[in-house]
């Protein structure tokens, strides 16, 4: 009897290791998945914008362009500026939650509003901002 209850315990605890592999297999494949995804970088504004404002697209801009340059000219990466007064970018805009000026980025399921850094960095320290960028997109590409 002792070995027959032994030998339930190594069958079942067999059983459950075998169980939480699989479910680590398809972890990990939905984490492969998310990384194959594009990443679309948005920067919304208006028609009427400050020296700030433009210098947000700007410096997103060329962020992208010198941190991401393969991903950017194959497509993998897009910067796209979106006018909030244009009535064909309301939907959209109403679609990411956009009321005002924001930069986002959007992939694998996320949206990462980086529009507070934007403004507080694209004038003073452009670089910083392009850290801020690095560190939201790296985890999405990967």
């Amino acid at each position: 009897m002792k070995q027959f209850l032994l030998w339930n315990m190594i069958a079942v605890m067999m059983i459950g290791s075998m169980s939480c592999d699989a479910a680590q297999g398809k972890k990990n494949q939905s984490a492969k998945k998310v990384a194959a995804q594009n990443v679309e970088v948005y920067y919304f504004h208006f028609t009427r914008r400050c020296v700030t404002c433009k210098a947000v697209e700007t410096e997103a801009k060329k962020a992208l362009e010198s941190l991401y340059p393969t991903q950017t000219k194959s497509g993998k990466i897009t910067f796209k500026g979106i006018n909030l007064d244009d009535e064909s970018s309301k939907v959209f805009a109403e679609k990411l939650g956009v009321e005002g000026q924001s930069l986002l980025i959007v992939g694998g399921g996320k949206k990462i509003d980086l529009t507070s850094q934007g403004f507080m960095y694209a004038r003073s320290n452009p670089e910083k901002l392009k850290a801020e960028i690095k560190a939201a997109i790296d985890p999405l590409i990967k």
